[in-house]
């Protein structure tokens, strides 16, 4: 079943990277008690995901802000290494919380999960961006095609804010 707006995310840890080296972070740890913006990419460094998706978000962060969001994360089917080099060479880092679902767990959780085999690339997560209240989906969107970062963008997703 896929997550829905109404629905309470399901408990999930990902990795993040800290000074220490990487760290595991629950969707308590993340969610609750706070307004969240969670976008989601089929992969660090690919085209659409660098080029346009994350961009965006970066882009029109602080009006995003402005709108009383506490945290704006992505997640992505990648290891806490890459998540953490993409961060780096983005200029996220220490702007947008950069969440490893390298397993897919999460994204397979809200039924947000992605066959990429045809592509090389495995099981990873459909694009998607939603807002997330206090652990509650609130907004959702979620991108048709994967090579699309236009209904889960920034810009769309602040018109719901």
């Amino acid at each position: 079943m896929t997550i829905a707006v109404g629905d309470t995310l399901p408990p999930a840890t990902f990795r993040v990277m800290t000074e220490d080296g990487p760290a595991v972070r629950t969707t308590d740890d993340i969610f609750k008690g706070k307004k969240v913006v969670l976008f989601a990419v089929p992969g660090a460094f690919t085209p659409t995901c660098h080029r346009n998706h994350l961009p965006g978000f970066l882009e029109n962060f602080d009006a995003i802000k402005a709108k009383g969001i506490d945290t704006i994360a992505v997640t992505g089917v990648n290891d806490v290494f890459v998540m953490n080099a993409w961060a780096k060479s983005t200029g996220g880092e220490g702007k947008i919380e950069f969440l490893s679902d390298g397993n897919g767990d999460f994204a397979k959780a809200i039924g947000l999960a992605m066959d990429g085999t045809g592509f090389g690339l495995g099981t990873r997560s459909q694009r998607y961006s939603m807002v997330v209240e206090d652990g509650v989906v609130t907004a959702l969107n979620i991108e048709e095609t994967p090579g699309k970062a236009e209904a889960s963008g920034a810009d769309a997703l602040l018109k719901l804010l």
